[in-house]
This record gives structure tokens, sequence and C-alpha cells, in this order.
């Protein structure tokens, strides 16, 4: 089941009783679910335009005042390109100033210069951020709390459109969503990889493999203790996938946390491995980076050594692409 608009909708009814919470937009208003919020606290909006660096900035001194701004944008916008101004204006001084990234990883059809494929690795190297993922609609609906209950900057990357719904009960800081307990091999996924795992965590079942599963929303920090319980899990293989580059991301985070413990399983990374994406369609862009559910399956049963078939409706999902009225561009 998927749902649309769920940011959109989630902070005009989040915001209503937190004055301090304002939003700032890079020009992408209708690009990132913001336009209703526009239109119902028109006094809390603040459009900066193409101007990220002079927008990190403004937050940072409207955050020495008092206010909570909430930055929306798409995620590279809010990363690699004002990197210097979120360090030294925001995340120096441990500002609660709130990046709101959208279209993160491959999600974009706009190439390398709209996609976000290290901004995990960028934003878990600074100083006093806080780095969150929504893979769902609950996520969504909560992560709003989760950021501002943070006494710093937060960085989220969010999802827009239609989105599914996966899981109930609200996202929580530093701590993972258990989903099954298994004994061969602990699958750790994120962001919008975990839909794609529970259809390839199936598959692998179903072929006699045991899977311990878990879904990350908080990739900094990430001292969950539930998170060393599940690679001592693993006989066989610790999994990530993610959509971001293998590198700096989940599996490296995973990876630090086995060296810590002393896991002597293998580590099986999946996910962007190392290169610029291109500009194609999200779903294009996953089946060639191995993180759709039947190159999931392909690599576990690899990895493995076993053969697994992989049914032909595995990949099958809702081709529709569902945007507010408000979006006026493809990106």
């Amino acid at each position: 089941m998927t749902e649309t608009q769920v940011h959109s909708r989630t902070i005009v009814e989040w915001a209503a009783d937190k004055p301090e919470a304002v939003v700032l937009s890079g020009d992408l208003t209708g690009s990132v679910e913001i336009a209703e919020f526009k239109r119902t606290y028109p006094e809390r909006f603040f459009s900066l335009g193409m101007a990220e660096q002079n927008m990190l900035s403004w937050a940072g001194g409207m955050a020495r005042e008092g206010l909570v701004p909430y930055l929306h944008t798409f995620s590279v916008f809010l990363v690699r390109r004002p990197y210097d101004q979120l360090a030294m204006s925001v995340a120096y001084p441990n500002l609660p100033v709130k990046l709101v990234g959208f279209l993160p990883g491959i999600m974009t059809p706009g190439g390398v210069t709209h996609q976000a494929i290290e901004d995990i690795n960028l934003m878990r190297g600074l100083p006093n951020m806080t780095v969150l993922e929504t893979g769902d609609a609950a996520d969504i609906e909560s992560v709003l709390d989760v950021a501002h209950a943070v006494d710093g900057p937060v960085y989220i990357r969010m999802l827009r459109g239609a989105v599914p719904r996966l899981f109930e009960g609200p996202m929580e800081l530093d701590k993972i969503r258990h989903l099954t307990n298994g004994a061969d091999i602990t699958i750790f996924s994120s962001g919008i990889c975990t839909e794609e795992a529970i259809r390839a965590r199936r598959v692998l079942e179903d072929a006699g493999i045991s899977v311990t599963h878990r879904h990350v929303t908080t990739h900094k920090p990430f001292r969950d203790p539930a998170i060393a319980d599940a690679i001592r899990a693993a006989g066989k293989a610790v999994i990530t996938i993610e959509n971001h580059n293998v590198i700096g991301g989940l599996g490296t985070a995973v990876a630090e946390r086995m060296a810590e413990i002393g896991a002597g399983v293998p580590l099986v990374r999946i996910g962007i491995d190392d290169a610029f994406g291109q500009g194609a369609s999200a779903r294009y862009l996953m089946e060639k980076n191995g993180f759709t559910a039947g190159r999931i399956v392909e690599r576990v049963a690899e990895h493995l050594g076993v053969r697994i078939a992989v049914p032909d409706d595995i990949d099958e999902f809702d081709v529709s692409v569902s945007f507010g009225a408000d979006q006026l561009e493809a990106l």
C-alpha cells in the first residue's frame, strides 16, 4: 500500500503548535512538499532562492534568535553545495537547524549534479550532526518529532510522492526497527532499500535461508545495542543494502561496529559501488546498482554459494508516479 504527499500533510499538522518552527525553501517549494505549509503559515515561510550557501547562513542566524529552521531542498543542495557554511554556521556552533533533503542517492533522473550519493558519508563526518533517513510513511510521520527533540543540527533523508507504509509505530532516535529474526544472515537496510529487502528476504526465506532483518533510520548516532546483537546473530554473513556509495554510509557504519565487537563473519555491502550516477529513472539505476529485490537475492545467493530461483514478479511495483499539483518540473 502506498500513500502520497505524506510529508506535506504531516508538517502542516505538526507545526500547528510549534510557532518556533519555520520553513526555508531553496527555490524548490513545489518539489519538496512545502507549498501547503507556505499557504497555511505564510509568515513562517521564507524563500531563499537558488542560494543554498546563503540559506545555511540565514538558518544559523535564525537559530541564534530562538527559531528552529527547517530547510527544504534536494539533498545534494543541502550537503555538497553549501558544505562549508553548513559546517561553520550550523554544525560548529551546534545550532538547532534541521535539514530536510529530498531525492537522496540515485532517486532523481537529474544525473550527477542532482544525485547525493555521498551525503551520509559527509554528514556522519561532521561533529554535532545527527543523521536520519525515512523508509516509509510511518517514518515520515514521526521524523519531525525525532529531529525537533535533538538539541542541535539534524540532517534528514526524506521521501516524497508515493511512499509505502511498511511499519507500525513511530521512528525512535538511534533505534533500529526489528523486522525478522534468523540465524544464517543479517540484513541491515535503509531508505528505499528496505522495501526491496523485504521482497528479497521472503524469497530467501522460502529457499531455506534464515534471515535477521533490521531497518536503519538513524545513521548517526549508531550506538543502539541491538545493532551488535543483530550482527552476532549472523552465522554466515552480514548484508548491508543502501541507496548510497558503499564507502562511508551504512555499510561502513556496520563494518565499524563489526570490527569493534570482533565479529567473525563476512560483510557484503550492496549499494552504489564507488561510482557516479547518470541521468536515468530511479528504477533503472536501482537495478544497475544492484539493490532491487531480484538483484539482492542474486547477490546473497552468489555469496552463500547456493542456487535460488528468482520469481519473475519479484520486482513488480507501481510504475505510476504520484506528485502533488504544486510540483512544476520532473525533478
